[in-house]
């Protein structure tokens, strides 16, 4: 293939990998900022995609460094060149692959943010009170335990289709990033919660339709919204409001800190580390094992019982 002119580098990458690999749209979005970073540089230092060197990615690396950006923000978006770089070299728009022997920053290993089982039952409990009205009531029930009871990405819950919760479900298929599908089980009180929800849901459409107001809806959580459904933003207000409610801190409380929190819970009841990371979706083990962290007191306490040079012993006399 003839090497592309570098104003169709990015797009066409964006392109191929939205349509070939599958990715996710913010997967898409964060590639075309970073790119377009880099391009910037490029353009400032009258560079092109097609004969840069290797020096020169480490140069916009150096000054990134320099300009404060977080450790984990340099490592995605040397990510992103990498893999704008193989693609590159797979179209056979380079010879070489510059990108291919650099090493990134490293990223700063935090601990993820998460909350305590009474924080998570107080806010399950204000769910059933938030709403304007007996169905949004029941709905915003319905997603809280959607939420805790699966660890599901946001994303994941708020495009969840209708399909995937007729009858009476003892698990749920959700297609997560990148396409790949995996089940959750639904704990009882979710599935008393997504009953109570398709009842109120389905005579709400039923009203609707009677007076031709709206079409049928494919997901779980309609909504007037562009997208069809109750979207990520309006979801992560709805939390804030329900935090408050609870008397949890808002500013603890995100889709993704009640993530944290149901595969925090399940550890420390017990739970296998590749279960959780099935049950999440993740790719690598390593990224479940962030949350080993809520073992150590109870490994410690273990230790301390049952080692038979920690047991404490009678001074000598």
């Amino acid at each position: 293939m003839s090497a592309a002119p570098d104003p169709r580098w990015i797009p066409t990458f964006l392109e191929a990998q939205a349509a070939e690999a599958g990715a996710a749209r913010n997967t898409i979005l964060s590639y075309g900022r970073d790119l377009n970073d880099f391009a910037g540089f490029l353009q400032e230092k009258h560079l092109s995609f097609a004969t840069l060197t290797r020096a020169d990615i480490e140069t916009y690396l150096i000054r990134c460094e320099a300009e404060g950006l977080a450790k984990s923000t340099r490592a995605r978006r040397l990510s992103a060149i990498r893999q704008l770089y193989r693609f590159a070299y797979e179209e056979g728009w380079r010879a070489d692959n510059p990108a291919i022997r650099l090493s990134g920053p490293g990223r700063d290993q935090r601990l993820p943010k998460t909350l305590s089982v009474e924080e998570v039952e107080a806010l399950l409990e204000a769910a059933r009170d938030r709403g304007r009205t007996a169905p949004e009531q029941i709905r915003n029930r319905c997603l809280m335990e959607l939420l805790y009871a699966t660890g599901m990405r946001v994303s994941e819950l708020v495009t969840l289709p209708v399909a995937a919760a007729r009858g009476n479900p003892a698990m749920l298929l959700v297609r997560g990033k990148g396409g790949k599908e995996r089940m959750v089980p639904l704990s009882p009180p979710a599935r008393e919660a997504l009953a109570a929800w398709l009842t109120a849901r389905d005579a709400a459409e039923d009203e609707a339709r009677a007076k031709r107001r709206a079409a049928p809806s494919k997901f779980l959580f309609p909504s007037s919204a562009r997208e069809g459904h109750l979207t990520r933003q309006g979801f992560h207000g709805l939390l804030k409001e329900i935090a408050v409610m609870a008397g949890v801190s808002p500013a603890r409380v995100t889709p993704h800190v009640l993530r944290h929190a149901f595969a925090t819970h399940l550890l420390q009841g017990g739970a296998d580390l590749r279960v959780i990371q099935t049950l999440l979706g993740h790719a690598d083990l390593s990224t479940t094992e962030i949350y080993t962290h809520v073992l150590d007191e109870r490994l410690k306490a273990l230790v301390l019982s049952h080692h038979p040079l920690a047991r404490q012993t009678d001074p000598p006399s």
